[in-house]
């Protein structure tokens, strides 16, 4: 008896040592390598959740006015401004000629907004030119970003007219758009943007109320606008409930202004 419990000894002391050394070895690396979520890679940190509050000092708007018409898969975006293809605003023009594939789909085309607006029947917004001369390039890509506005062909110095009436809500310069006008139209709902224009019409000003048809300006080429091809760069976009004059959701120009 005494034998057996003299054999017994050593085994339990032997079992004790392995579970002290394996307890240490798991502190050890808990130490050395950090507590991680489950699913997170080595040296990452976790995402923060979405609709987390936001760290002190970190800006609650954008650091610059952006707009759409070159837009960021996450939504934010830029003053619009992308050249046209090839053909773009000549009558019986292809579709595909100098586009750039973007991947994924452009924002989808909110129906009963459209509809609203074509109701209004609002002016094309260059001097001289007719439905029958646009085409639609709101899909098409340009470098790294979907258009998602119409380009309108047309000599330079030619006047550009305000489609309805409403607000002059910003007079802006970009490196894409050159000299912009973001127009608000009377319901505060919807925002037009011109760009490229080669100058402002004399005695425009911020808060000033236009008048549909008023000369607002002239089609040029400024901002990245090839040198070659003077145009009107005109998006139409659905303002957030801020109404941010940067900020919406964009339409398609062509199916609004080519409708009877």
């Amino acid at each position: 008896m005494s034998r057996e419990k003299r054999r017994g000894g050593p085994v339990l002391l032997a079992g004790l040592g392995g579970f002290v050394l394996g307890a240490a070895t798991v502190l050890v690396v808990v130490w050395a390598y950090g507590v991680r979520p489950a699913g997170v890679p080595a040296g990452e940190e976790a995402a923060p959740a979405r609709g987390a509050p936001l760290a002190p000092g970190a800006p609650a708007t954008p650091a610059s006015p952006t707009a759409p018409g070159v837009r960021g898969r996450a939504g934010a975006a830029v003053p619009p401004g992308g050249g046209p293809s090839p053909g773009a605003g000549v009558p019986g023009a292809g579709t595909s000629g100098g586009s750039v594939a973007v991947p994924g789909a452009p924002p989808p085309v909110l129906a009963d907004d459209v509809d609203t607006l074509v109701r209004r029947h609002l002016l094309l917004p260059v001097q001289g030119v007719q439905r029958e001369q646009l085409r639609d390039s709101f899909s098409e890509g340009r470098a790294g970003h979907v258009h998602e506005a119409l380009d309108i062909l047309a000599a330079r110095n030619t006047p550009v007219m305000a489609v309805e009436d409403g607000l002059l809500a910003k007079l802006f310069v970009s490196a894409q758009g050159g000299n912009t006008i973001y127009q608000f139209d009377p319901s505060t709902n919807y925002a037009y943007y011109y760009a490229h224009l080669e100058r402002y019409a004399d005695g425009l000003h911020e808060g000033d109320q236009l008048r549909r048809g008023q000369v607002i300006g002239y089609v040029g080429t400024s901002g990245n606008a090839p040198p070659n091809a003077p145009h009107l760069h005109f998006a139409i976009f659905r303002l957030t409930p801020e109404k941010q004059w940067w900020k919406g959701t964009p339409l398609d120009p062509y199916l609004v202004l080519t409708q009877p």
